[in-house]
């Protein structure tokens, strides 16, 4: 999700245009960057649990006594060497930019982990303050942390904030705008071998970028891809020398570089950590941390899981949104006031039959597009992003992750991937964007794939619940049936493109318990954003079916659609919403939800219906930003397989209950 900033300069004069001095914030995923850039710019930003939300680079102004700054808040990143395309995003800042100020932001709770990329951009010879937010939770936990010991360990400026509560943040203002580089600064000492090979190489690298030569000999002997080719390509540089260089210290090394680096990076925070981090003695875990470790163990994360998905989704989303408020708004406003004052408002004024279609009547804007979006898609919509805050805010999402790490390997994917799956229940077109966060471009086309086929967005998963609540045979064919094609699908695909079995590593934040203000802003904001972009492809697709109806062309376009449906057991009505399924698939599952309310539908079509319409092509929008993040050529192979592979599992449904006489 993008971050939108009141003073951002995109689209304006660049930084160093306006000559405003420059905030770069760098931090591990999940470590509050996003509050810490509000306090700072007082724009808002979606904070969230996981890691992955912040996928786009973020710039804002603040004013700090009396001078302008530029603020920029970058994706989260583990280290200077990127393995995702966020960490490279990030990493190339630093690279490229000329930063003031950098702050590293790190979880005061997990210094001793997050340490090694404070040092790292120390050895850069970076502008660093080392920013410990959390410090509230960090002094509940009664961990002491001694921030001047830090500061003479490290040779920057250390300060202890809450970004949430704001507590601090005016200590940190203050050494942003007093901040002068130290003398001396921390130094790892990676041993003779290593140290030798960094002296030989720093001086040819280049001087002039924002990164130290020594960070960049550090990047090139770990096979950094960017700077060994930015290296190469230096002029009068001789890559007989790098090659050979590199070759002798592999050849001295016990062990790889690309481990051997790291490991002391970390030995050398945890020394720092050891005099100035403070954890509490052992002591018996609370029921928070306890409650912790059952979601994240299967034995008891599945149960737990299960209740979630029971109260969260199906009696909250299915059954309180798709049913109750939606009853309310369809039935009652629309059915009995609304559409009706308008379609008497439009034939006592209105003499032109073709513009009381367009606004009234069957499938005018009015009583199809605007009654649809707001009377059934608009319920659903936001009581499943109350459900999905609430879930995020406490936590839960990144263990989940640890929990379906293993189920998720056998399909291509890893834990990280759960993120855009569990967005992709609220909309798949979201989720699509977020599947940048993954590590591969392998793990990234195939939780496309399965997005597209088998993730239905939360309108149309609310519908298809609220049409299946009274009838659970139904209701379990189709879980059943897509959790079988979610697996099978991806199984097969990660069979299909074979590539290195993918890395998983992930902070797991405290459990806590949902903050109001939180969940109410971050479903505002998702509400606002999903809105605004349904409402208009709704009446888009209203003036569409108008035009098709008053040139006959729709009824062309269903007599071709009928036919499939008798293959798979529907009856030709069905056409239609099928019809609708093709602008979004969630307006043709509240076509679904007309035809189910009018009886026409038993509970075996019931089951083939939603099946095939929840497997059915991708919405335009997703389609789109499957075109955006995978390519042209991809988002077309993708859409030919899923168009023609869910009328076959309807025909496949159909076809298995009839054989086995089965009556649901």
């Amino acid at each position: 999700m993008s971050k939108q900033s009141s003073c951002s300069c995109h689209g304006g004069k660049t930084c160093e245009e306006t000559g405003l001095k420059k905030i770069v914030m760098v931090g591990n995923p999940n470590v509050g960057k996003s509050a810490l850039f509000n306090r700072l710019t007082g724009s808002y930003v979606t904070v969230s649990n996981y890691p992955g939300t912040t996928v786009e680079v973020s710039q804002g102004k603040c004013k700090i006594d009396g001078e302008e700054y530029s603020v920029e808040d970058t994706p989260g990143m583990y280290s200077l060497l990127p393995i995702t395309e966020e960490e490279r995003v990030s990493r190339d800042i630093l690279l490229t930019g000329k930063s003031d100020v950098v702050l590293c932001v790190v979880d005061a709770k997990n210094l001793k982990r997050m340490l090694s990329l404070a040092l790292q951009l120390v050895e850069a010879s970076l502008p660093v303050i080392l920013v410990l937010n959390m410090m509230d939770e960090a002094n509940r936990l009664d961990i002491r942390i001694d921030e001047g010991g830090l500061e003479k360990k490290l040779g920057i400026p250390v300060v202890g904030i809450s970004a949430l509560s704001g507590k601090g943040v005016d200590v940190l203002k203050s050494r942003i705008h007093s901040y002068c580089r130290q003398e001396s600064t921390a130094e790892v000492f990676y041993g003779d071998t290593l140290e030798g090979a960094i002296n030989a190489l720093a001086p040819v690298m280049p001087a002039e970028t924002g990164l130290s030569q020594r960070a960049l000999a550090l990047l090139l002997i770990q096979n950094d891809p960017h700077i060994s080719e930015l290296v190469r390509s230096i002029e009068g540089h001789s890559p007989e020398f790098l090659d050979s260089t590199i070759a002798e210290l592999e050849k001295n090394l016990v062990e790889p570089v690309g481990y051997t680096v790291p490991m002391m990076q970390h030995s050398t925070a945890e020394d720092i950590c050891n005099e100035a981090f403070n954890p509490p003695a052992d002591r018996e875990p609370s029921f928070a941390q306890r409650l912790s470790d059952w979601t994240m163990e299967p034995l008891t994360g599945i149960p737990i899981l299960m209740i979630v998905l029971y109260y969260g989704l199906y009696k909250f989303v299915g059954s309180f949104g798709a049913g109750t408020i939606v009853g309310f708004l369809e039935e009652d406003v629309f059915g009995k006031y609304l559409s009706p004052w308008i379609n008497d408002m439009l034939m006592a004024y209105v003499p032109w039959g073709p513009l009381r279609e367009l606004i009234g009547m069957q499938y005018g804007i009015v009583t199809l597009g605007i009654r649809y979006a707001i009377a059934i898609i608009l319920p659903i919509v936001g009581t499943f992003f109350i459900a999905f805050s609430i879930i995020e805010d406490t936590g839960y999402l990144p263990r989940l992750a640890m929990m379906v790490d293993r189920i998720f390997k056998k399909i291509g994917l890893n834990g990280r991937a759960v993120i855009p799956m569990t967005l992709g229940f609220g909309c798949d077109t979201m989720a699509t964007m977020v599947t940048r966060t993954l590590e591969t471009k392998r793990e990234r086309i195939i939780a496309t794939l399965l997005l597209a086929l088998a993730i239905p967005c939360s309108a149309q998963l609310g519908v298809v619940l609220g049409m299946v609540a009274n009838n659970r045979a139904a209701m379990a064919v189709w879980a059943v049936f897509m959790i079988g094609i979610f697996l099978v699908v991806g199984f097969l695909t990660a069979r299909l493109m074979p590539g290195d079995r993918p890395n998983f590593y992930m902070e797991v934040p405290p459990l806590r318990m949902p903050r109001p203000g939180a969940v109410f802003i971050k479903t505002y904001t998702r509400m606002q954003w999903y809105f605004m972009e349904i409402l208009p492809m709704f009446i888009l697709a209203s003036v569409m079916i108008w035009l098709g109806n008053i040139t006959d062309t729709f009824k062309v376009v269903v007599s071709w659609l009928s036919p499939v449906m008798g293959l798979i057991g529907l009856p030709k009505e069905a056409a239609v919403a099928f019809l609708f399924g093709f602008f979004r698939r969630d307006y043709g599952a509240a076509g679904l939800y007309d035809l189910q309310k009018a009886g026409a539908l038993s509970g075996n079509q019931l089951a083939v219906a939603v099946i095939t319409l929840t497997l059915f092509v991708p919405c335009i929008a997703q389609f789109l930003m499957m075109k955006k993040e995978r390519g042209l050529k991809m988002a077309c192979m993708m859409a030919l397989f899923i168009f023609p592979f869910a009328f076959l599992v309807g025909g496949l449904v159909n076809f298995l209950l009839n054989v086995t006489g089965i009556q649901l």
